[in-house]
């Protein structure tokens, strides 16, 4: 009998003990154990670069102008759905960086449009209307896909435009990201056949980070990347345009919830001061300090903030000064 109560007592010990281990576990990851819904600021990183560095740039502008405030990052966030579902399920309230062309087609389900306005226009009044969430303006940059090639390829052919590789489609070694060649819509391969009209001859599947280093070794005439990877300025690349609009519209922006917006209104004009602030150039920079030169995204996000005095005071925009978000209700009062 005593034996089977000392057993009992030491399973009530045991599931105490992981019931304390649970509890410490979602305190150790803010966001995860409702930490966006305790006036936390949790920020929807990501596991790229430039998801992390810009998310880091938002996480800095705010603990600068709301000191009081616990701001926190999630980078282990895999892809755009994933943290679109963090902001609906109330595990984070603010996404550093989300792009237009992959939540019109993801999120809100609708067909590419043809321009970056168009585009915008939809994605901010889908989010708003559909999820209660505002898409901010854009930083100023937006990141696509991109075939680039060295300098010396370029005059070689006298190429300028995507369209300009037809006439060297049979000889030209053109390299792809694996992923690019069976993604649906009209931005993977098959929407590259059917909108240019050819293909490569000499085409190679393989990991993107491993494009930029086989066309600077000559090992590639042709790579298929993206427009803000830093290592285009350190290997000294150049970009075709992309001349039949067969990618969509990527432009950048912060989005953050209504909720959060009304708790915290000082975050409308926090984030409209990033407004149009970040290049397509300087985003390649950002990501080259990290990427290429080792730099935490921490240290580059500060670093960028100090140079281009962001700390300063200026005076404070509102959204409704916008015509796109005219028409929206947001009053949200500002100290």
């Amino acid at each position: 009998m005593k034996k089977n109560k000392k057993k009992l007592i030491y399973m009530v010990l045991i599931f105490c003990l992981n019931i304390i281990l649970l509890t410490s576990c979602s305190c150790a990851f803010p966001g995860l154990g409702g930490s966006a819904q305790d006036n936390d600021i949790v920020i929807a990183g990501g596991n790229t670069t430039e998801r992390q560095i810009v998310s880091e740039i938002v996480k800095q502008m705010i603990q600068h102008y709301l000191p009081e405030s616990k701001v926190h990052i999630i980078n282990n966030l895999g892809s755009t759905p994933i943290i679109y579902n963090s902001l609906i399920n109330g595990d984070t309230n603010v996404a550093g960086v989300m792009y237009t062309g992959t939540s019109l087609t993801g999120e809100l389900g609708m067909d590419p449009l043809g321009s970056a306005e168009e585009t915008m226009e939809a994605v901010v009044k889908g989010y708003y209307e559909r999820f209660d969430i505002v898409w901010f303006p854009s930083y100023g940059f937006e990141n696509t896909y991109s075939f680039m090639l060295t300098k010396e390829t370029k005059e070689k052919y006298n190429l300028n435009n995507t369209s300009d590789l037809e006439q060297y489609a049979d000889v030209l070694r053109v390299g792809v990201d694996s992923a690019w060649l069976d993604r649906p819509g009209k931005d993977g391969y098959q929407g590259f056949l059917d909108v240019y009209g050819f293909g490569f001859d000499n085409l190679f599947s393989m990991d993107i980070g491993l494009v930029y280093e086989a066309i600077a070794s000559d090992r590639l005439d042709i790579a298929l990347g993206y427009s803000t990877d830093g290592r285009i300025s350190s290997y000294d690349l150049v970009m075709l345009e992309d001349d039949r609009d067969l990618f969509p519209p990527y432009e950048t922006s912060p989005v953050v919830t209504m909720d959060l917006l009304k708790q915290k209104p000082e975050l409308e004009w926090i984030l409209l001061k990033l407004q149009g602030q970040i290049s397509l150039e300087t985003m390649q920079d950002l990501n080259n300090a990290a990427d290429e030169l080792k730099t935490e995204p921490y240290k580059v996000a500060k670093n960028f903030l100090a140079e281009n005095n962001f700390f300063e005071e200026v005076a404070r925009s509102s959204l409704k000064e916008i015509p796109l978000y005219k028409d929206f209700d947001l009053d949200f009062e500002q100290d």
